[in-house]
């Protein structure tokens, strides 16, 4: 099962079923005729932190229970889906995903590509490969990987273009298997400008960049201007944090979202420690709904 949607299954993942009442309703009475076709943006969990310690029947029952329809499996986590599994085992954790109904987006690795010694970047390099064949067996959709950081002594141009130029060749090596490679915006290398200097070299049509909605994405010119400037890269995913987080604008990044016809799954990278996680996510699943309802009405 591909994460890629269509845009009927995105929308029912993302509105239908967790909408009060239905967006195309509200579509054809209140949005200018630019905004009429419903946008096909769906919520789904990244396995950090919630779901860090929940192993795949776990994590597939609980995305069940809050409608919460799409994950990005963090590597290292208690779903165990790594590397190492064999055919079997692949077989079985995409069985799981196409039973279950959730959709496996996609496999978040935690591959750095910044790395000055070449024997380092040649390993995570090879880690990267092996995460693009794993999400192509298991029905997933493509592979984050990070920028991540600048090094001592390592001009910054230097760093931006052999962070760009791996991700050509994973780009070129993922295309192979009908995987995305998706930068994160993530690290040293968060900023906005320098996430586009970055893709002015990574030039290839399969490297995509993941919004990551750090603070650093407020800074400079503010989010609109920053949004922009990377607006045309981004792939089928991004992150957000808690939506309710008073320290991030995430209705004004729905609205740029909606009003520049992103298709993709919004997926959740929650950090605090709720006494009753499902609770959470279910309210964060209520959020969004609210918050892309509003979004379409604007």
């Amino acid at each position: 099962m591909s994460s890629r949607l269509s845009r009927r299954e995105l929308l029912t993942t993302s509105v239908l079923a967790g909408a009060g009442c239905g967006v195309a309703t509200l579509l054809a009475r209140s949005a200018p005729a630019a905004l009429r076709e419903e946008p096909a943006i769906a919520f789904g969990l990244v396995t950090y932190m919630w779901g860090a310690d929940w192993d795949l029947p776990t994590l597939l029952e609980n995305c069940r229970k809050t409608n919460v329809l799409g994950v990005e499996l963090r590597t290292t986590h208690a779903h165990k889906v790594e590397p190492d599994l064999n055919e079997r085992q692949r077989a079985e954790v995409a069985a799981r995903f196409a039973d279950s109904g959730v959709t496996c987006v996609g496999i978040g690795s935690d591959e750095r590509l910044c790395h000055p010694d070449p024997a380092l970047l040649k390993r995570a390099m090879e880690r990267c490969r092996d995460f693009i064949r794993l999400s192509h067996d298991i029905g997933g959709g493509g592979v984050k990987v990070k920028p991540n950081d600048f090094h001592p002594g390592v001009p910054r141009e230097k760093t931006i273009e052999q962070i760009g130029k791996a991700l050509n060749e994973l780009g070129e090596y993922a295309a192979g298997y009908g995987q995305q490679i998706r930068l994160e915006v993530h690290g040293k290398c968060a900023e906005l400008p320098t996430i586009k200097a970055i893709m002015d070299v990574a030039t290839h049509d399969n490297v995509y960049v993941c919004w990551n909605s750090n603070k650093t994405d407020l800074a400079g010119d503010g989010l609109e201007k920053n949004f922009h400037l990377v607006r045309a890269r981004f792939g089928g995913t991004l992150h957000v944090r808690e939506l309710d987080s008073p320290d991030y604008p995430f209705q004004e990044l729905m609205n740029l979202l909606v009003q520049t016809r992103w298709e993709g799954w919004m997926l959740l990278e929650a950090s605090s420690k709720p006494a009753d996680r499902v609770a959470a996510l279910a309210r964060q699943r209520e959020l969004f709904d609210a918050m892309l309802r509003k979004a379409v009405e604007a």
